[in-house]
């Protein structure tokens, strides 16, 4: 299937590792040019070359604090300089800290919403005066079933998690009638570079073994395994073409049919 995308131009945030950078080199393989946000440059310069040689496809490294909205409005207008314009924006920086409330400091709770949330809100704020211009755009928001599956050791994501998936299916109402799209993805537990520190973190906060908390996650899934990074890409590269130009509004969970969160596993065996 042709997905259209050839000669398209994506901004893909938290793009230098893990799901991000899945996504972005699932793009730049259908032909779009693709511009990586992160704040680490040397990662993302690396990710961004080496996207370009598997490809072949244009790709443009910007660093980016989006905690800060001079960021993101510099990020935006650098996007457009370099490439005229911009068709799809892929919000997917930024994690939340797991735990349990008597852990969570005012500052985790802060550092959540910061950039799992008000980071999402920048990008959209500077890139719909371009969508608006061009009458055309794709916006694709990267959150997590933390927000529809409530769990009490991932209170702080699931609390931004919740306000993003608001936000996205509000910005649907608003600028689908200038043809400007918004969904939302939802992953379960993907394995990334984080998965390894999420699970020592459970593990130390619900007085578990090691074992037993790389367990949670699986055991709580009917498909018996959490995802892979491609397995989310695949689902955002559509999303993002024209092929999904009449999905709007809707939030798409890809979990493995995830029905209870990790911490019921535990208790129920």
């Amino acid at each position: 299937m042709d997905l259209g995308l050839r000669g398209r131009i994506a901004l893909v945030t938290g793009a230098s590792k893990g799901i991000g950078k899945a996504i972005a080199r699932g793009l730049a393989a259908e032909g779009a040019s693709v511009a990586l946000a992160a704040r680490t440059q040397s990662e993302l310069e690396t990710t961004a070359a080496a996207i370009h040689a598997e490809t072949g496809s244009p790709t443009f490294a910007f660093p980016a604090d989006l905690t800060r909205s001079e960021d993101a409005d510099r990020l935006v207008a650098a996007v457009v300089e370099r490439f005229g314009r911009l068709d799809i924006l892929v919000n997917n920086a930024g994690a939340a800290r797991g735990g349990v409330i008597e852990r969570l400091t005012d500052e985790d709770w802060e550092a959540a919403l910061q950039l799992k949330f008000l980071g999402y809100v920048r990008c959209v704020r500077a890139a719909l005066p371009h969508m608006r211009r061009q009458g055309k755009g794709r916006v694709v928001n990267l959150i997590g079933n933390d927000g529809v599956k409530p769990s009490y050791w991932e209170i702080a994501p699931g609390a931004a998690n919740a306000a993003g998936q608001n936000f996205t299916l509000s910005m649907a109402g608003q600028w689908g009638k200038e043809n400007i799209t918004f969904v939302a993805v939802n992953p379960g537990p993907v394995r990334t570079e984080r998965w390894d520190g999420l699970v020592r973190a459970m593990a130390r906060d619900m007085h578990i073994s090691l074992e037993e908390a790389g367990k949670l996650a699986p055991r709580s899934i009917p498909i018996g395994r959490i995802a892979e990074p491609e397995e989310v890409a695949d689902l955002v590269v559509f999303l993002a073409s024209d092929r999904a130009s009449f999905i709007n509004g809707t939030m798409i969970e890809i979990d493995g049919g995830q029905q209870k969160p990790l911490m019921d596993s535990l208790r129920n065996g």
